[in-house]
């Protein structure tokens, strides 16, 4: 599966960084080159594996969320079962393509459709982090910082609380499957996720 025009030999010029005020949304990561001629293998955080190749750029970033992002045009890309490959302007051999591992894909939020804050239409993984995490009981597990693909299911990757004064430092982390058994509700409003899960799981 194919998009764009082939990529045309250029010459590869300088990565122009800036710092980006307005929201982005994380949609994949780059995952290493593939073959010799500067293509990447991407994994993609959206629901369909081609969901990415909607937007003609991408935005590229390290995952320390220090705000600053490179716009880079997407040339072609292709389907490999649930992996995506693209071409990206400038990136012309395997050489190139290495330096990209790790970096996160982004597109602004403003490009994205607006999903309602009931979660009907379901969620953006960036509108998750951060937000709280609490039981049945109503007992604090966390915050969300960050999201695993694992195949199966998304994961959430939650950050235990800050005990009191004199007991240590906080729970550490905690695994939670993001599925409808476990994922009571989530409350984009109020900033916290409702989960069926136990303080000592």
């Amino acid at each position: 599966m194919r998009s764009k025009k082939p990529r045309e030999a250029e010459e590869a010029e300088p990565d122009i960084v800036t710092e980006v005020t307005e929201p982005m949304v994380v949609m994949g990561r780059i995952a290493g080159p593939y073959g010799v001629s500067g293509w990447i293998k991407v994994f993609p955080y959206t629901e369909y594996v081609d969901g990415l190749a909607d937007y003609p750029a991408w935005w590229l970033g390290s995952s320390g969320g220090d705000g600053k992002w490179r716009e880079v045009k997407v040339n072609e890309y292709a389907i490999h079962g649930n992996l995506l490959t693209a071409s990206l302007e400038h990136c012309l051999d395997r050489t190139a393509a290495m330096r990209l591992k790790g970096l996160q894909i982004a597109v602004p939020h403003s490009q994205l459709p607006v999903l309602s804050n009931t979660g009907e239409d379901g969620y953006y993984w960036s509108d998750l982090i951060g937000l709280e995490v609490v039981n049945l009981q109503g007992e604090s597990l966390g915050k969300v910082t960050g999201l695993l693909e694992t195949g199966a299911n998304d994961v959430l990757q939650v950050k235990g609380p800050k005990k009191s004064e004199g007991e240590g430092k906080s729970e550490g982390e905690r695994l939670i499957p993001f599925i409808d058994q476990v994922i009571v509700k989530v409350d984009l409003t109020a900033s916290r996720i409702t989960a069926d899960w136990d303080l000592d799981y």
